[in-house]
């Protein structure tokens, strides 16, 4: 497997559609805004290829101590292939001075989908995530907070998000009752 990273274009076909099959419609930014925001110096937007097929993509912010993954799908196709690892390692082998946060879906046990949730976070938690403690709400959407790479920090993340979106998204952010 060797796998290469490309950056994502409006023409990108196969990534849209892997987008549109892995994201609910209430959870997704318009592809358009997120090819342009990719343009900007703290925001990429890569697809990752092994040889000519596209295994996944990742849209992902950063600044000098934190990267924000926020949205990362592998083809449903190609999934448990050990792609997933790969693009997550081709992320942390980018970064490797920096924190990098994932947001996901609560395990609840109550969710109708709570076997897919267990298993996203098991992948996640094999591939060097931390539980952080701690959820966060944007958008209406609740979230559960995971980390790499060091220790989660509410004050830093939120800055973060406010230097980001010009302060216009402040996601309420709140330790996790055990």
């Amino acid at each position: 497997m060797q796998i290469r990273m490309e950056k994502v274009r409006l023409s990108s076909a196969d990534v849209k559609h892997i987008y549109f099959e892995a994201f609910p419609k209430k959870e997704r930014m318009p592809f358009p805004m997120m090819v342009a925001m990719s343009k900007l110096w703290n925001t990429e937007f890569l697809g990752f290829y092994d040889g000519s097929t596209l295994c996944g993509f990742v849209y992902l912010a950063h600044n000098s101590k934190i990267v924000f993954v926020m949205f990362f799908a592998v083809d449903k196709r190609l999934r448990s292939k050990g792609y997933g690892s790969a693009i997550l390692q081709s992320i942390q082998s980018k970064y490797p001075e920096k924190k990098i946060i994932i947001s996901i879906e609560p395990c609840d046990k109550d969710a109708p989908d709570i076997e897919l949730r267990t298993r996203r976070k098991g992948f996640y938690m094999r591939n060097k995530y931390q539980e952080t403690g701690y959820m966060m709400k944007l958008n209406g959407i609740v979230q559960e907070i995971i980390i790499s790479n060091g220790e989660f920090d509410k004050k830093q993340f939120r800055t973060f998000f406010a230097a980001y979106s010009n302060g216009t998204m402040w996601p309420r952010i709140w330790k996790q009752a055990k």
